[in-house]
């Protein structure tokens, strides 16, 4: 086998048991305050230890209030306990954490990648679901449970049953006004929520090729929402160009033996994927979810519902029930659409390159009377590069709030959260009932394209706004 996720695979199975699982050597753990207090509990209690504290790194995100005064005040006891709890547990153990008061403080898959974390064919897992962003750096980067948390803290490995592999091959040129995650919404739309489950994806072809970093982690980041744990793509001179700026340490050090390696971290013959997917960018337009889940969406100049003829009964039935949560009518005008919130950042579209692409549509133009808009970095780098660039001057002229980093309104876990029938243009990655808060409807969106709804006070194509 020659692609890329066997090369890195077989590079880091130590073992394999009698029931076929390999034994994983894991480089790296990011670890955020969710999902690691029972993991911590878990080892205090066993009587394991942090085995190499080096290869670990804890940030606080999801109950990070985004407000000027989170050093405060943090409104949530829950969460406050949860950041506090991060924080004895990290201190008690030798892991580094980067507290909330810290310059590079954000969210933890938007962190590692500017610290020049993670390395082409390294392995990382972070008890967070959407880990596979950091795939876009060459590396297999997947999300685990708590009790593989703990796992890897005491042992710096996994037991890991090995997937087969996926190639989604992309060509053709994306056009002006579309963006990576149209691009990833268009690949769930086709592929389904579940169709890469049980592979490990790789994406491959020119149009791959010609992404910027920060598109293939937004492309990387959706890869769990059509069911795949890992997304991939190979490295090349724009990963070596990205990581040359950033790593640290004897990282640094050996930069240059270390980028002869990585040429060879390349899937050799794409008849060697399990699964092929081809797959044509040119056809892309701006799109917007209308459902509750990533699959269900349709270009802005769509209907409520196109393309979803129910294949059975039970789809049928969650068509209703996703509809009758949004509020809409199956073949209703989506550029009716009205919306209350308009949310910018996350994990998936949280970067400077996304804040440009928003402050570009937002630029000279206000928000709409009665439109809530905030746009939140996706961590401190972001949030100073931002106001160097004036973008953050560009987003205040326009009536945005421009709030602290951390995961606001992805979650709706730290403060920020719509209201119960509130209607949102989120560029976050899940549009699931009550995921930005209890009753809230969520249309999944790009940057851009977020920001001409809020413009316009309702589902906006960007390119309206475009020239």
């Amino acid at each position: 086998m020659t692609t890329l996720f066997d090369k890195i695979w077989a590079a880091h199975a130590v073992a394999r048991n009698e029931a076929g699982d390999d034994l994983v050597y894991i480089d790296r753990h990011l670890v955020q305050e969710v999902s690691s207090p029972q993991a911590f509990a878990s080892m205090k209690a066993s009587g394991h230890v942090l085995r190499s504290a080096a290869r670990h790194i804890a940030v606080q995100d999801h109950n990070v209030p985004t407000t000027a005064d989170r050093l405060t005040h943090i409104a949530s006891p829950e969460s406050a306990e949860q950041i506090a709890t991060l924080r004895r547990n990290t201190q008690a153990t030798g892991m580094r954490l980067l507290d909330l008061d810290h310059p590079l403080q954000g969210i933890v898959h938007v962190i590692a990648p500017e610290l020049g974390y993670v390395l082409p064919g390294s392995t990382v897992v972070c008890g967070d679901s959407h880990s596979a962003t950091l795939g876009a750096l060459g590396a297999l980067a997947w999300g685990i449970g708590t009790s593989e948390v703990a796992h890897v803290m005491s042992t710096q490995s996994l037991w890991m049953r090995k997937p087969r592999t996926l190639g989604i091959e992309i060509s053709g040129a994306l056009g002006p006004g579309v963006y990576a995650k149209d691009l990833a919404l268009a690949l769930i739309h086709h592929t389904g929520t579940s169709g890469g489950a049980g592979y490990g994806t790789e994406y491959v072809g020119p149009t791959v090729s010609g992404l910027s970093m920060e598109a293939r982690m937004t492309l990387c980041n959706m890869t769990i929402e059509a069911g795949s744990r890992f997304g991939l793509v190979a490295p090349d001179a724009t990963t070596v160009a990205y990581l040359r700026e950033r790593v640290q340490g004897a990282a640094r050090e050996h930069f240059e033996q270390a980028v002869q390696a990585w040429a060879a971290l390349r899937t050799d013959d794409p008849a060697d994927f399990d699964r092929r997917v081809v797959f044509d960018a040119a056809s892309v337009s701006p799109r917007v979810t209308w459902g509750t889940m990533p699959s269900d969406s349709a270009v802005f100049s769509g209907r409520v519902g196109d393309g979803a003829a129910p294949a059975d009964e039970a789809e049928r039935r969650r068509l209703e029930a996703s509809l009758a949560y949004m509020g809409l009518q199956s073949g209703q005008a989506l550029s009716s659409v009205p919306i209350d919130v308009v949310f910018i950042g996350s994990c998936t579209n949280g970067r400077l390159e996304d804040l440009r692409a928003a402050a570009a549509v937002a630029h000279g133009r206000r928000v709409a009377s009665g439109v809530r808009a905030l746009v939140v970095p996706g961590s401190g780098s972001v949030k100073r590069a931002a106001e160097a660039e004036g973008l953050a001057q560009v987003f205040l002229d326009a009536g945005f709030e421009w709030r602290e980093p951390g995961c606001s309104m992805c979650i709706g876990m730290n403060g920020d959260s719509l209201a119960p029938g509130q209607r949102s243009a989120s560029t976050s990655n899940r549009n699931f009932e009550n995921r930005q808060g209890q009753g809230g409807r969520t249309h999944l969106m790009s940057p851009a394209a977020a920001a001409a709804s809020a413009v316009r006070g309702k589902l906006t194509d960007p390119r309206e706004f475009l020239s």
